[in-house]
């Protein structure tokens, strides 16, 4: 992608400009003092992650104090946050030391009920959602080239992360959340928040790596796993209009299940000699698992000449080895993709009610999300627990 200069100044020099006209503007004590009482109406609140042991489904509910308030920012009541494995990596400090109290979930879905004076894009009552990221210079080349999820000075996470300030980020499992406005997305008529919650993360991180390598019409595409991250992948590549997508899973458990969401093709690993067979007969694959086990050197052999293999799932353990042939041999090509900006957010979101996506959720309450955790982790969802703030989403119901 070339890059774009961009004039005549940088997205920071534009927020002081717009915090020095917003000086100028005269005051209004009464919108202020009602934006003022709005603000006590509610708190935050939510399931926090104390220590390690949390993902066992020992989280504890409590207040927290949000972010530090900006008018780049936004609140939204959440009704819906999906639940993904990255919840359960970070409860348990699998990537890594995490900073607890954590309060986690980044498939957030909701309504405005608050918006700073620098974002336009949304307004109050607004169907919004946040994906996994909430925080960006937004001013680096990659940020500038909408590649916010690159961003060279380091992104923020939607939970476990901090913001410049030194204020934490909070997630989903929660009543309220706060975030920058750049990273609020419109969430399209013809799409309930349930079934939008968890494309914020799982469907996005699939949804990249099928459209910016090629994934249509000609192409024969494989997805590994058929979970929460590879349903949508599946779900894509069929409404992308690829000729083949096939599914590579463990057993033939989920067989059936991947004919339903559009696979032409099954291939069970359990199977002898199924590398053999199914050799150098797709053009891209896209792994979702995150299994430090996984046979990755027969994947690769299943490309053609010059295919494409990328990894989303991100084990808490090294990748197997593989001997280096297998690249060389047919030029094939390993790489990897994160999530999406909110530009790639806002794309796939229109394309799933132009094309009638409908992901497979389960719905659960918020107030049992400690047993919610604890089946995912025990692979019961199929595909994506959602879980439900059953008081907001019957206020948005009435």
């Amino acid at each position: 992608m070339s890059t774009h200069i961009k004039h005549p100044t940088t997205v920071a020099t534009e927020r002081i400009l717009a915090l020095t006209n917003q000086f100028k503007d005269p005051l209004n004590p009464a919108d202020d003092l009602a934006q003022a009482k709005a603000n006590m109406a509610y708190k935050f609140q939510g399931w926090m992650g104390l220590d390690k042991n949390s993902v066992e489904g020992k989280m504890v509910w409590q207040e927290y104090e949000p972010k530090t308030w900006t008018e780049d920012d936004v609140d939204l009541k959440i009704t819906h946050c999906g639940i993904c494995g990255s919840d359960l990596h970070t409860l348990r400090s699998g990537w890594g030391q995490t900073d607890y109290a954590c309060c986690v979930g980044h498939e957030i879905a909701g309504t405005v009920v608050r918006v700073g004076k620098n974002v336009n894009h949304v307004s109050m009552g607004d169907r919004v959602g946040v994906g996994a990221q909430s925080g960006s210079c937004l001013d680096c080349e990659d940020c500038i080239n909408g590649m916010e999820q690159h961003c060279s000075k380091g992104l923020v996470g939607t939970y476990n992360g901090r913001y410049p300030d030194g204020s934490k980020s909070y997630g989903g499992y929660a009543d309220y959340c706060r975030a920058p406005g750049h990273f609020v997305i419109k969430i399209p008529d013809g799409l309930s928040l349930a079934e939008a919650a968890p494309m914020l993360c799982g469907g996005v991180t699939v949804w990249n790596p099928l459209v910016h390598n090629g994934a249509g019409p000609g192409k024969k595409i494989g997805i590994v796993g058929l979970g929460g991250l590879g349903h949508f992948g599946v779900l894509w590549a069929k409404a992308l209009g690829c000729d083949e997508v096939v599914v590579i899973s463990r057993s033939n458990a989920k067989k059936d299940d991947a004919t339903k969401l559009g696979a032409t093709k099954y291939i069970a690993t359990e199977e002898d000699g199924w590398a053999k067979k199914n050799r150098a007969s797709l053009d891209l694959i896209v792994s979702t698992v995150s299994s430090p086990k996984m046979p990755l050197e027969q994947y690769l052999s299943l490309l053609r000449t010059n295919g494409q293999f990328i990894q989303v799932g991100a084990p808490e353990d090294k990748i197997p080895a593989f001997s280096a042939f297998t690249l060389i041999a047919r030029g094939v090509k390993m790489g990897g993709s994160a999530i999406g900006s909110p530009a790639d957010i806002a794309k796939m979101l229109k394309f799933a009610v132009e094309n009638k996506i409908h992901p497979m959720i389960q719905e659960r309450p918020l107030k049992d999300a400690n047993k919610a955790i604890v089946d995912m982790e025990q692979g019961h969802a199929r595909f994506r627990y959602v879980l439900v703030n059953e008081r907001h989403a019957k206020e948005l119901e009435g």
